[in-house]
């Protein structure tokens, strides 16, 4: 399915010359139609991948009870999601909740200018895995294609350095869902990389939810 002939061309009619098509009414029913295929997108994944969420969570705990921490990559919006992991997890805003220990590798730009001006972006996080990872730590990548070389690339070493591995992926998971980068996939059904996007939010705060979960021994309210 092509993007920009359909979903593009649905919510936005203009962009095919329809000028005359774009009114206050027309807008108000594409910001419901989005809602509505955010919701079941979001939806669609809950309903296939509830008991690979809880094994995720399962693992994420052993991780940090063995004195483990979680590392969390992406690029662009991702990166976003993925520091927004690390800050969730290092400072949890619910009380009795206490802070493990997780870091962004796309936090220190100048590391980030460096690695790349040295070693190519390609290399920019597998570089920062080789060395600041251990045995015990897990990693979280993000990524909307699954493709993106920096993250294949690092992905590839935590393979190498047997590190717990979860992939928040998209469409079909790319070639870290083909070559099996990830152990634990959770591959977004869409094609729309909002949508994936959406999605990966929701995927991320019901793992700090279960993780907390299992490690404080509490109920979830979140």
């Amino acid at each position: 399915m092509d993007e920009n002939t359909t979903s593009l061309g649905q919510f936005y009619p203009h962009l095919r010359g329809d000028a005359t098509l774009v009114s206050q009414e027309y807008l108000l029913d594409s910001i419901a139609r989005k809602a509505e295929e955010s919701r079941l997108t979001q939806q669609a994944f809950i309903a296939d991948n509830s008991t690979a969420l809880v094994a995720v969570a399962n693992s994420l705990v052993e991780c940090f009870e063995k004195g483990g921490k979680l590392i969390s990559l992406g690029n662009g919006g991702s990166a976003c999601d993925a520091a927004h992991i690390a800050v969730e997890f290092n400072h949890p805003v619910t009380a009795g909740r206490r802070a493990l220990p997780a870091i962004h590798l796309a936090a220190d730009n100048v590391l980030m200018t460096a690695l790349g001006n040295d070693v190519g972006f390609e290399n920019v996080f597998s570089r920062q895995l080789l060395h600041c990872a251990s045995p015990l730590d897990a990693v979280i990548c993000i990524s909307t294609s699954g493709n993106a070389k920096n993250i294949v690339n690092a992905m590839r070493v935590a393979r190498e350095k047997n590190l717990l591995t979860v992939g928040l992926l998209g469409n079909e998971g790319g070639i870290l869902a083909a070559e099996g980068l990830v152990e634990h996939q959770l591959i977004v059904p869409s094609r729309s990389i909002h949508r994936i996007q959406e999605c990966h939010v929701l995927i991320y705060h019901i793992l700090w939810d279960l993780v907390h979960s299992g490690i404080n021994k509490v109920p979830s309210h979140v």
